[in-house]
């Protein structure tokens, strides 16, 4: 008999982030997204810089991924990420601001340098960030990715 719901643990190196019973997932794979439900076989995956979204019996939650890895079983997802924070705990003011410096710098650096690979990844950070903020409906991040 397959599960009915899935342990979802979200860790980071700093803290644990999250501890839920959940019905389904969406994890932000290094290749794509990938769906999540109770019974899925189980694998390891590399993590990429996006959005996870996970559904309860009552609301979709968001949280920001950057980086890392996610163990699947039947019954439980366990994902180990370099960076994580829940979409409500996102500061939108500093998000747009780190976006706009990140952006500027990237206008100054030559293209393909190694700054301008660290400004690239700045500016995916803050537009990942401002995008969960944004679906979660946190105050000022409708307008947040300008």
């Amino acid at each position: 008999m397959l599960p009915q719901a899935i342990e979802l643990q979200v860790v980071t190196p700093v803290r644990h982030v999250l501890e839920e019973t959940v019905l389904a997932i969406e994890i932000p794979g290094k290749g794509g997204y990938l769906g999540v439900l109770p019974g899925h076989a189980p694998l390891i995956t590399e993590l990429g810089i996006g959005i996870l979204a996970y559904r309860t019996a009552s609301q979709t939650r968001y949280l920001t991924i950057i980086n890392g890895y996610a163990e699947v079983l039947p019954d439980r997802v366990i994902v180990l990420a370099e960076i994580s924070e829940k979409a409500e705990e996102i500061d939108v003011g500093r998000s747009r601001a780190a976006h706009d410096r990140a952006q500027a710098e990237l206008e100054r650096v030559a293209v393909g340098s190694p700054e301008w690979q660290q400004e690239q990844l700045a500016v995916e950070r803050s537009m990942v960030r401002m995008g969960a903020a944004a679906k979660a409906g946190v105050a000022g991040a409708s307008s947040a990715t300008h």
